[in-house]
């Protein structure tokens, strides 16, 4: 009588110390993209925002270019090119251009609590792309989550939601889409690659946009002071570029959803450096406010999520 078959098994360490270390990831790319908001303010106070926009996709690119011949990365499969578009449409070019007109009326510290429902946009996505099916106890303290930081942004905003904050809730669906799109991508190409390649797949619109808009204010972008120029630096090597290449891994490596709650934490962090960077005031208020949203993460990695 043969013996029976000897069925795999799946070690449950592995997959912990796989989601442990894309919490990690996803924590150091998220400390990066929370002094985007402050940053993007210093620029677009003296330089154009499309300029802002299109300017730092440029940069960006030209160093993710460096480094795709550093690696003699091989170019990426044609069943990757419409999810690279969508990523360079949503990370490079919406949420940047969106956040960056917004930034002109809006203090940081008000639109950094508006990018605390990404988690929820990215979750959402990442479901409707169909490759991740979160518990109803995960949409749970993701809505949870979302509710709070919400409810903050109208209690700071008297009630009322204005043309920038309808553009910031506009940039966080455009960074939802894409920021689920390349965790999916990430699983296959990489961290680095999905994003230095949606960076180049950027250039058509982006370079001949920034040319045009350094024609049209050329005087101006020359009378910028350093304070504009450090924050335009700021977007375009680390919000950019660096901060996807953690991102991205992270949610590779830990799930998009699962990985995604720690946005929630970005908002505060952003908050942080606003008063930081910018001298905004920091308030009892929002100390209470992160104490709930880290409270909603925390129970959130507890949830199912199945891949």
């Amino acid at each position: 009588m043969s013996a029976p078959p000897v069925i795999p098994r799946v070690s449950t360490v592995s997959g912990r110390s796989d989601e442990t270390a894309g919490m990690l990831l996803g924590l150091v790319g998220v400390a990066i993209f929370s002094l985007t908001l402050p940053f993007t303010r210093l620029a677009v106070a003296e330089l154009d925002p499309l300029f802002a926009t299109m300017g730092r996709a440029v940069v960006a690119a030209l160093l993710a270019g460096l480094w795709l011949w550093w690696r003699r990365a091989p170019l990426p499969g044609r069943a990757a090119l419409p999810g690279l578009f969508i990523v360079s449409a949503g990370c490079v070019i919406g949420f940047p251009l969106l956040t960056s007109i917004a930034m002109r009326s809006l203090p940081a510290a008000h639109g950094a609590v508006l990018v605390g429902i990404l988690p929820l946009a990215t979750a959402l996505f990442a479901a409707l792309r169909g490759h991740e099916r979160p518990s109803a106890g995960f949409w749970g303290m993701a809505l949870a989550g979302s509710a709070l930081v919400v409810g903050f942004a109208l209690r700071q905003g008297g009630g009322a939601l204005h043309l920038a904050d309808v553009l910031m809730l506009g940039a966080v669906v455009s960074a939802g889409l894409g920021y689920a799109e390349g965790g999916r991508l990430s699983q296959a190409l990489g961290g680095q690659q999905v994003i230095s390649w949606a960076l180049l797949l950027s250039l058509p619109v982006a370079l001949p946009l920034a040319a045009w808009d350094i024609w049209r204010h050329g005087a101006g972008l020359g009378a910028a002071g350093a304070a504009a120029w450090s924050g335009f630096a700021y977007t375009c090597v680390f919000s950019m570029f660096v901060g996807f290449i953690f991102w991205y891994r992270g949610m590779a490596r830990g799930g998009v959803a699962r990985v995604g709650q720690v946005q929630l934490l970005q908002p505060f962090l952003t908050l942080l450096g606003a008063a930081a960077v910018l001298g905004e005031p920091l308030q009892a208020a929002h100390l209470l406010f992160a104490l709930a949203v880290i409270a909603t993460v925390a129970l959130g990695r507890r949830m199912a999520v199945r891949r």
